[in-house]
């Protein structure tokens, strides 16, 4: 007898989507962001496939709590660039940390995603907060720990 195998539909895979909360508060950054692209991804669902867009949401709470092992609160540098000659900017990571505390999460998880269209759609789906509160909560997300 043979199997069928069946192929879920983009709708399909839009209704199974779930949101879960991680929790940064003292957690170590590399770790956080991976737990994240895994979830935003779907790597964790047997319905995976690389091409398609069928992770979940992602919700990071307590941002500005979010661990820096080692010297890297004053040695880990930013770069970005304006554009003009001779316009590299950088920032420390504890200059990042007091302006906007969710942009450490936010580009160490999309450091994380591959590199293309699909990536930025994914990265639409992570919401990060520098305190405890989201505005989530008609979505009834699940609490995962954030390390495992």
């Amino acid at each position: 007898m043979k199997k069928k195998t069946v192929q879920l539909s983009r709708e399909a895979a839009l209704s199974q989507r779930r949101w879960f909360v991680l929790d940064a508060d003292g957690v170590v950054l590399g770790r956080l962001a991976t737990r994240a692209a895994n979830l935003l991804r779907g790597k964790g669902k047997p319905s995976f496939t690389p091409h398609v867009d069928c992770g979940d949401f992602v919700i990071v709470i307590n941002a500005a709590k979010v661990k820096l092992t080692g010297k890297k609160e004053s040695d880990k540098v930013y770069h970005r660039h304006t554009g003009f000659p001779g316009g590299i900017r950088s920032v420390a990571a504890a200059e990042v940390r007091a302006r906007h505390p969710g942009r450490l999460i936010e580009r160490a998880v999309v450091g994380m995603l591959p590199k293309n269209r699909l990536s930025r759609a994914l990265a639409t789906k992570l919401k990060v907060y520098p305190g405890p509160d989201h505005p989530h909560q008609a979505q009834r997300p699940e609490t995962l720990a954030a390390v495992g």
